[in-house]
């Protein structure tokens, strides 16, 4: 309480109300609440008021110091030693909610509000990264979002929705109806709630509204103290430390704010009530403190560059005050069009930097609307000051969280809308200077979002506030502060000014949140209907947008690279998208019908005033400046788009909107420039400017900007070209291309303005262009769905794509409300009719392909577009690819085998306005151009490739497609000067030019040509597109046959013509040909020495097509015209709309069409064909071309053997992928069946992959495989029930481990080592179930010695491939499969020792005496240990290998640490493991018998060889061997038990007979004898069946026990009693019972037992199940140690064939009658005794321990395949559970949280948190779970990771869309389902462990995972 004393103390006699005596204080907040209440709720209650007041005053006063750094001095002294400022704080928030709640309790009050709230709005407020939905079907704003709770409430099935990751944040927009449809509104928001909600009580908010307007005012205090204008960084970090201070208040305003309908109403009057605000911050009043509180809100104010409008003397007089920027927007409108330069004496702008190209104000209009928008604030409400300080304070969160929290109410909606729109200008100028611009303009977003994607309040504000004027207003001065000149043309002289793409406010997108606000309130149609009706907006738009009109130019550099790559591009290219194409398309979208034709015009009319004052301010006349371009023609593309629009349509007649030819000639000449640069680009001219021009290039036409640049610049030179002279417009776009000097008919020319090496691309480009011109129908006639088919095809043709890139390749209309919304109804159905799905294929080992579509058949043979391919390629090689698949197609389906030439498509029909665009290839400039190129492909002149003659055809038979129908040729020039080319052509219709045959030509060649010695004739024609006369007209000639006539021809023509078109008055204007230095375009240098040579040429373009076709097929006399032999051809002419076929196809299709189109043209062909065509001249070789011929001859030889030998390693390779592959090769490498001839022993060979040498492996030089040691705990994981365990996705489901495999075996062993002795436990079990060490091959072998020196050289190469040398790491030097040691082979014979294996003779008893003596032999073995060999060695080595690879807690199990039983048993269990995952592999049984599966890849064989040597040095003591156990009766049982102090030995009954299988045999010397083996199974076999009978009787009841021991006493005396399992299970029983083992069974055990009744057949199924396993494993160590073969099976006869296999079964046992497993048995000693002696073992140890002896007994054999978990079908449903569940650690919701496919448990990925000595979560779990391998789900990013040891891996992700591809990282946010079959496959990868050698991305994980 000290705090509120020292306020009272404090705050003196100020106010002239009564005082609450200074005790009153100290009472209970409570009671002074209630008391206070009450006063407030009598009929007159002002008393109450008062003192309530004064109470409030007291309370929040703000002289106490917000932070002593904010406050200075005086504050600190004010403070009063009032207990420090957060108590203070905390102490006035306790007091609100005391009042609030009137004396109640606050929560009780907080749930009576809560009561009354009417929510039909969610309006849930969510900041970044959090994850929404959004429902394209239920949304009619594009922004529309729903928090996930709603989602789920509310049913969107079959809708098109996703989910995000909001980047700026949102809110909630279920229940409102503005901006979605209510069908898709949740449970919680469908009720429209408002009638049955009660009426408030008038007490219950009593105490609100009198209590919140001074704890508002009291904030806003607090934030006018805290604030001093920023200077510098630390000032920064003053704002952050207030805010931090303020955080309780704002929090508990947000809190309350959440308490629903009711207070967000209380609040909205108390921020919105002009009164209050007037009362509590009148100014200068008697308090000292208000006072200052007021001046420093002036100055921050002041200092924020705006003014208080009382300031002003006379509003209505322009008074711009200090520091103030004034800009006159209406003085914009380009009337006059004056740009005047900036003098200094200019207002600055306000960061003091001189605006450069500042315009000079040009007064227009009267009012001061400019002023008002950027300058003047006035605030008449807390809401309107509560904004501007979240603006001033660069918006914190919790600011921006309360004030959109209030958003659900209405009023308050309209009210803070109408205030953000006010504080606009003001926004723009504070994200201008801020630091963290990225953050605020998110924070921006998140609020405008909110207001202006709803249509109704947009269009409220755009009528009351001015919002459209203020926008373009706001923006334009934005781009102000960052224009420069531009160098665009004229240099020195241009006056127009262009944004300066290097700027941080362009780089960094800072006009980004306002831009988007503006496309956003486009998108609503009342208010775009405003913008485009109001001129004075449009003109200032159009200036807007000529800021962008040619910026960031490039020009050429010529001389040396440039040295800095300046990036800048990228920012241009967005900024024209966004600030100029987005906006465009907005506009666009609302000119859709006839009723908007105004609009349109109002457009065009402004825009080409913009371009207009645009030409006059870059000083433009005729000519682009050379070398140079911008890729930025902004107002060409919005002038191009709407007249598109207008026809398309608005049915607008196009002339209406046209300018005069003048202003077309100069519309033209950008786009064009542009063109020809992209063909320059690509033919490597400008590439000393870097890579970055290839950039721009690419991007131009990249699927995101084409239709706002390329497209509509092409549509822009295609009307240009349709009104314009086709005469002028052909030669226009060869000078550009700069190809002019190459189009003549002599042999060579010079080039004065390209290089040699550039000639023919250039040349190529410009026919491309040609053809692109005139084919593309984009804009002129195609239907939306037709063009959306035609981008569809032209992409799938270049590549087979998924749904998502297609989606994301075809261009779409920027704006979001535009036709083809992705996903929408039609581009789905055009997809499924063009192209079909491609399922996704799951190669093992390949990699995994996603669902692709592919073009249908009828695609490719009906509508694959060359010509729209070439227009969409980013990337060259894409067009070569489509041709190779459509070449690939026609030889699949037969219809041409060759390599076929583009094929040519006729096209959709076009539109009448655009019928003048096919004049283009009906003018004789063309024509001359074509015969050009024909006669020099058929001269074979230099520089001219088989896409010229393509493209030349293509435009021959588009003319002819297109041809005017009457043939008359009238119209030779009429009137006017005649023209140069009339001497060439007479008309200009291509069907009669074609046979106009063309006698002699005359050309300008260098003195040097050969044609120069001839005579010239006298008739000639001239060449050079016209440059030189006929000899009719001398005259002419002399005029005009300058020295230049080379560059004259084509250029004056087309002057000529320019010239008429802008003199029209001027009579004399047709004889002048403006004189035009041409120092730009000649070379520097002397110019060549030209003379005039004539050649005879005799030739029409019909005959050159005809020779073509000889040259092209290589046959004299090829062609023969069809009409002669089927008439028919010409009557119904089947030319198909689509032709496949190269070159000669094309010319004989032109020719029929040709001879279609006119009858002259049919009589013209057959006249050549009857000619003899004369053979094309031979030309005489130079000494040079024979060189060249020469080098040619040899590069074609060389080429041949380089193929040869290709396919010669390609055929080697072939056969050694065969062999070293093989996975299921049926034929084995071993011979199985040797006759007893061939008994010498051949050694093993091996050959060395390193090497190449073949040899045996020796003692001196040992051999060794290939191998890959990897600690696996797959076994572990096996569970004894068939169906996998699902993952869990709610709180109720958990994994629990302990019915695993390897969870059984740990509990069986540490039992075991409770009761009995330790070194005897260790040989009673198996380990290696975790952590066992699992070793492959890829059956590759190489020399130990070689392998060392591989090392060494992978050490030394420094480029390491993702794996670690030191840790012995390497890839197989001939598969470059992934390993990590060698395994030494043993030297021996090839063939198992068959020496072995004859059958013998010797009785079981001598067997067995051998097997003894052999495993007491110590070391006998062929290689001495104690002479040090290479090979041994190299096993030592190789042992330590396979030690280390496992972790030591999977080794060690004894309790004496490092005994040797620890490393006796550790072999003998790498045997075990290696044969049970075998086994895994084969399915879990034998029943498909056959080699092994890994065919030649196993390496057990040697592996045992290794173990053995190793087991050997151990010697078991020779009294406890297990062997003597089973095979000798002992005198004296009791000895064996050990005395009391000792631990007993494990009774035999409770050893693993697998295990005991191998100590056996791996203590015998290697090889063993086929004879020992099979003797020690037949004695392990009836141990094994001992403890199945032993088992069985304990699993039954007491009943049947007695039963059971009755019936086999019976028997006991019968011939076969010891093969009967009745009779030694009586006997069992009766030795059994006599220990307490029986015993101690209460009821309850009996449940354990299956309660089925056990008949003989299911007591002989479970017999058999119990001894299969160990059957099993048997007959494959069998298999590898002697190379038998596994016969294949049924699965219910698998235990009778192994029987057999393993010489178990007699061989004489029929199979007749029901096979008996008992029959098997083969006694070594009496059954009888021996069990007696073994049960003698357990009934001791029963005595003591009944429960333990039990358990022990039943041992669980049957193990079931280990599986990965089940995973849900649906994806949503696990990221819903985990992306919220937080860590077990920290109790925080970690950033990447993981979950283990093979456990289930939840890990932080990466998470520092769960971080153990340097280990992350994850990696230290793989180790836990998975020994070194673990299988992670991100939940976050739906893929799956994979940890192996030091590495990991991204492996995929086995959930895909409904189209079958992957969503990394969640990015599409579609819904997604598991695809099983990639599911299997990685658990396939994961039980057969080669993760390594199938994934090839791995890199090191550092253990930070």
């Amino acid at each position: 309480m000290a705090a509120a004393a020292a306020a009272a103390a404090v705050g003196g006699p100020q106010q002239s109300q009564p005082e609450l005596p200074a005790p009153g204080l100290a009472l209970d907040k409570a009671a002074t609440a209630a008391h206070l209440k009450a006063a407030l709720s009598r009929p007159d209650n002002r008393a109450g008021a008062e003192e309530l007041q004064a109470l409030l005053e007291r309370v929040l006063s703000a002289e106490r110091p917000l932070a002593a750094a904010a406050g200075g001095e005086e504050a600190a002294a004010a403070a009063g030693g009032g207990g420090g400022p957060g108590a203070a704080e905390e102490e006035a928030l306790e007091w609100c909610k005391c009042l609030l709640a009137g004396g109640g309790g606050y929560d009780e009050f907080c749930a009576a509000v809560r009561a009354y709230d009417p929510a039909a709005l969610c309006g849930l407020v969510w900041t970044a990264n959090f994850v929404a939905y959004r429902c394209r079907t239920c949304g009619i704003s594009p922004c529309m979002s729903l928090c996930a709770e709603c989602f789920h409430q509310g049913d969107h099935t079959g809708h098109d929705f996703n989910m995000f990751r909001s980047q700026a944040g949102g809110a909630c927009d279920c229940g409102d109806s503005n901006v979605m449809r209510e069908s898709g509104f949740c449970k919680r928001h469908q009720i429209k709630s408002s009638s049955n909600i009660p009426c408030v009580p008038k007490d219950l908010l009593m105490m609100s509204e009198y209590v919140l307007p001074r704890f508002i005012f009291c904030l806003i205090q607090y934030l006018r103290d805290g604030y001093n204008e920023p200077a510098d960084v630390s000032s920064e970090k003053d704002l952050n430390k207030v805010l931090q201070l303020l955080e309780p208040q704002i929090s508990f305003l947000e809190d309350l704010t959440k308490m629903g309908g009711a207070m967000r109403s209380v609040l909205t009057q108390v921020l919105t009530n002009q009164q209050n605000y007037k009362d509590l911050t009148s100014g200068p009043g008697e308090n000292a403190c208000a006072k200052k509180s007021h001046e420093k809100y002036l100055i921050a104010l002041k200092s924020s560059g705006l003014t208080y409008p009382e300031d002003k003397l006379v509003y209505g007089i322009q008074e711009p005050s200090a520091g103030t920027s004034t800009l006159a927007v209406q003085g914009f409108a380009g009337a006059t069009g004056t740009l005047g330069q900036v003098d200094s004496s200019d207002e600055e702008d306000q960061d003091g930097s001189q605006g450069l190209g500042k315009r000079k104000r040009v007064k227009l209009s009267s009012g001061t609307k400019d002023q008002s928008i950027m300058d003047v604030l006035k605030h008449k409400s807390f809401l309107e000051e509560l904004l501007f300080w979240t603006i001033k304070y660069e918006f914190p969160q919790k600011m921006v969280t309360f004030l959109l929290n209030m958003l659900p109410d209405q009023e308050y909606k309209v009210a803070f809308t109408k205030t953000f729109v006010q504080h606009y200008a003001f926004i723009m100028k504070t994200l201008k200077k801020s630091h963290e611009s990225d953050t605020m303009s998110n924070r921006i977003v998140h609020i405008s979002v909110q207001l202006f994607s709803n249509e109704e309040l947009a269009r409220q504000v755009t009528e009351e506030c001015q919002l459209l004027d203020i926008m373009v207003t706001v923006l334009l001065y934005m781009m102000e502060s960052c224009l420069i000149k531009s160098e665009l043309q004229d240099e020195e002289n241009s006056l127009h000014v262009v944004v300066n793409c290097g700027e941080a406010l362009l780089k960094n997108n800072t006009y980004w949140p306002l831009v988007s606000d503006f496309i956003n309130i486009l998108s609503h149609q009342s208010v775009a209907k405003r913008f485009l009706e109001d001129h004075g907006l449009l003109v200032t738009w159009m200036n807007f947008v000529s800021f962008f009109q040619g910026m960031n130019l490039n020009k050429r550099e010529l001389n040396e690279h440039v040295e800095f790559e300046s990036q800048t591009y990228y920012a241009a290219f967005a900024a024209e998208l966004e600030a100029c194409a987005q906006p465009m398309w907005g506009l666009l979208s609302h000119c859709k019908i006839r009723e908007t034709q105004e609009y349109t015009r109002n457009v065009v009319r402004y825009c080409l005033e913009a371009l207009q004052d645009w030409f006059d301010a870059i000083n433009f006349v005729d000519e682009p400046a050379p070398n140079q371009v911008t890729f930025h023609l902004p107002l060409h593309r919005y002038y191009a788009m709407f007249l598109s629009k207008a026809v398309k349509c608005q049915e607008l007649d196009l002339d209406s909107v046209l300018p005069d030819q003048e202003m077309l000639m100069k519309l033209m000449i950008h786009p064009l420039q542009i063109q020809a640069s992209l063909a320059e680009i690509h033919s490597n001219m400008w590439v000393r400017n870097g890579l970055q021009i290839k950039g721009q290039a690419m991007t131009y036409v990249q699927s995101h900007f084409c239709n706002s640049m390329i497209d509509p610049d092409i549509y822009l030179l295609q009307v240009c070209a349709s009104r314009l002279d086709p005469d002028y417009f052909i030669s226009s776009v060869f000078e550009r291309f700069k190809v002019v000097d190459l189009l003549t008919m002599a042999s060579q020319h010079q080039n004065t303005v390209l290089d040699a090496e550039h000639e023919r691309s250039m040349l190529e480009g410009a026919l491309t262009f040609l053809v692109i011109l005139l084919s593309l129908r984009l804009h002129l006639g195609m239907s939306d769905d037709e063009i959306l088919r035609a981008e569809m095809v032209a992409q799938l043709c270049m590549n087979d794509r998924t749904h998502s890139s297609l989606l994301d390749l075809i261009p779409e209309n920027p704006n979001p409300k535009s036709g083809i919304i992705p996903g929408s109804y039609s581009f789905e159905s055009v997809l499924s009719a063009v192209a079909d799905f491609k399922a996704p294929v799951f190669e093992p080992g390949g990699s995994m392909q996603q669902g692709m579509y592919t073009p249908k058949a009828e695609v490719w043979d009906q509508e694959f577009d060359p010509v729209m391919v070439i227009l969409r390629t980013v990337y060259r090689r894409d067009v070569q690819s489509a041709m190779d698949r459509y070449t690939a197609f026609l030889k699949q389906s037969g219809k041409f085998p060759g390599n076929p030439w583009p094929p040519y498509k006729k096209r959709t029909s076009l539109h009448p306005s655009y019928k003048g665009l096919m004049r283009l290839l009906h003018c004789k400039t063309l024509h001359i151009v074509l015969f050009t190129l024909l006669y020099k492909i058929l001269m074979d002149h230099q520089n001219l490739s088989e896409h010229v003659l393509c493209m030349v055809l293509y435009l021959i038979e588009l003319g002819l497609e297109n041809s005017t129908e009457d043939e008359s040729d009238e119209e030779t020039s009429v009137g006017g000067p005649e023209r140069c080319h009339d001497s060439w052509f007479p008309g200009s219709n291509l069907v009669s030019n074609m046979r106009h045959f063309i006698n002699y030509v005359r050309v300008r060649v260098p003195e040097t040509a050969p044609e120069v010695k001839r005579d010239s004739p006298a008739s000639t024609s001239s060449d050079n597109l016209g440059s030189l006369q006929s000899s009719r007209r001398p005259k002419v000639l002399q005029r005009e046959n300058s020295g230049t006539a080379q560059v004259f021809s084509l250029v004056a023509e087309r002057r000529k013509k320019f010239q008429e078109i802008i003199n029209r008055s001027n009579s004399e204007a047709n004889q002048v040909v403006r004189p035009k230095t041409s120092s730009k375009w000649s070379a520097p240098g002397s110019a060549p020495q030209l003379t005039t040579a004539i050649l005879e040429i005799k030739e029409s373009i019909l005959s050159l097509l005809i020779k073509l076709h000889h040259k092209l097929s290589g046959k004299q006399n090829s062609y023969y015209p069809p009409w002669l032999d089927d008439i028919e051809i010409l009557i119904q002419p089947e030319i198909p709309k689509y032709s496949h076929g190269d070159g000669i196809t094309a010319v004989e299709r032109i020719l029929l069409k040709a001879a279609l189109q006119s009858r002259m043209n049919k009589r013209i062909i057959e006249e050549i064909c009857r000619k003899v065509t004369p053979p094309v001249p031979p030309k005489k070789i130079t000494a040079a071309e024979k060189k060249t011929l020469d080098k040619e001859e040899r590069r074609q030889k060389a080429r041949e053997r380089q193929q040869k030998l290709l396919a010669e390693f390609a055929s080697r390779q072939k056969s050694f992928m065969e062999t070293a592959m093989d996975v299921d090769s049926p034929e084995n490498d071993i011979p199985m069946e040797i006759t007893t001839a061939e008994l010498q022993v051949s050694e093993a060979v091996y050959d060395c992959v390193i090497c190449g040498q073949s040899g045996p492996s020796s003692e001196d030089r040992p051999t060794g495989l290939v191998v890959l040691l990897q600690a696996s705990s797959v076994l572990g994981q096996c569970r004894d029930n068939v169906e996998p365990k699902k993952l869990p996705i709610t709180e109720e489901e958990q994994i629990y481990p302990w019915d695993t495999c390897a969870a059984v075996h740990d509990v069986r062993l540490s039992l075991l080592q409770r009761y009995f002795k330790d070194s005897s436990c260790l040989l009673a079990v198996s380990i290696g179930w975790e952590g066992g060490v699992y070793v492959q091959t890829c059956g590759h072998t190489l020399h130990i010695d070689c392998h060392k020196s591989y090392m060494e050289s992978l050490r030394n190469d420094q480029v390491l491939q993702g794996f670690s040398v030191d840790k012995g790491e390497f890839t197989c030097p001939l598969c470059r499969q992934f390993a990590n040691s060698v395994l030494p082979c043993y030297p021996g014979s090839n063939v198992e020792n068959n020496l072995w294996q004859r059958p013998s003779n010797k009785s079981m008893q001598d067997l067995i005496k051998e097997v003894e003596e052999l495993q007491g032999r110590p070391g006998a073995f062929p290689v001495s240990i104690s002479s040090e060999t290479n090979l041994s060695k190299e096993m030592e080595s190789v042992m330590k290998d396979i030690k280390n690879t496992t972790q030591k807690k999977y080794r060690d199990y004894s309790k004496t640490p490092g005994s040797p039983d620890n490393d006796f048993l550790f072999m003998y269990s790498v045997a075990r493991t290696n044969l049970e995952l075998e086994l895994i592999h084969r399915g879990g049984n034998l029943c498909s018998g056959g080699a092994s599966t890994a065919g030649k890849r196993s390496c057990l064989n040697q592996l045992f060889h290794v173990l053995a040597l190793h087991m050997r040095l151990y010697s078991i003591d020779s009294e406890y061997n297990p062997w003597k156990k089973l095979t000798q009766l002992v005198e004296d049982m009791n000895s064996q038990l050990g005395n009391e102090e000792q631990q007993p030995e494990v009774p035999i009954l409770y050893h693993d007979v697998t295990s005991l299988l191998l100590i056996q045999i791996l203590m015998m010397p290697q090889p063993l004898h086929k004879e020992h083996f099979t003797c020690i199974v037949k004695v392990l076999f009836t141990l094994l069946y001992t403890q199945a009978l032993a088992a069985l009787s304990v699993k039954c009841s007491e009943e049947d026990r007695s039963a059971w021991k009755h019936m086999g006493a019976l028997k006991k005396n019968t011939c076969d009693a010891e093969k009967s399992y009745e009779v030694l299970l009586s006997f069992i029983i009766n030795e059994l019972s006599k220990g307490k083992l029986y015993h101690e069974e209460g009821t309850q055990e009996c449940v354990m037992i299956s309660p089925i009744a056990w008949s003989p057949e299911s007591m002989e199924k479970y017999l058999q199940d119990f001894c299969l396993p160990f059957l099993r494993i048997t007959s494959l160590l069998q298999h590898h140690l002697f190379g038998e073969d596994l016969p294949s099976c049924q699965e219910e006869e698998e235990f009778s064939v192994l029987a057999s296999c393993l010489g178990l079964l007699p061989t004489f046992y029929q199979t007749e009658h029901p096979f008996i497993s008992a029959s098997c048995l083969e006694w070594p000693v009496p059954p009888f005794d021996i069990i007696t002696q073994w049960c003698f073992e357990i009934k001791s140890f029963t005595e003591r321990h009944a429960e333990q002896g039990k358990a022990l007994l039943i041992q669980e054999s049957r193990w079931k395949l280990p599986h990965l978990l089940q995973l849900p079908e649906n994806y949503n449903t696990i990221f819903q559970y985990y992306h919220r569940k937080t860590c077990s650690v920290c109790t925080k919701v970690p950033k990447d949280p993981a979950v283990c496919l093979v456990c289930g448990t939840f890990v932080c990925l990466k998470g520092l948190c769960c971080k153990q000595q340097s280990y992350c979560e994850c990696v230290l779990h793989s180790q836990n779970c998975g020994a070194g391998t673990g299988i992670f789900l991100l939940i976050n990013a739906s893929v799956i990771i994979i940890i192996r040891g030091h590495r990991f891996c991204l492996w995929g992700s086995v959930y895909l869309d409904a189209h079958g591809e992957e969503d990394r990282d969640l990015r599409r946010g579609k819904p997604l389902y598991i695809c099983k079959e990639r599911y299997k496959v990685l658990e396939q990868q994961w039980i057969s462990h080669t993760f390594d050698h199938i994934n090839k991305r791995w890199g090191p994980h550092y253990n930070g995972l």
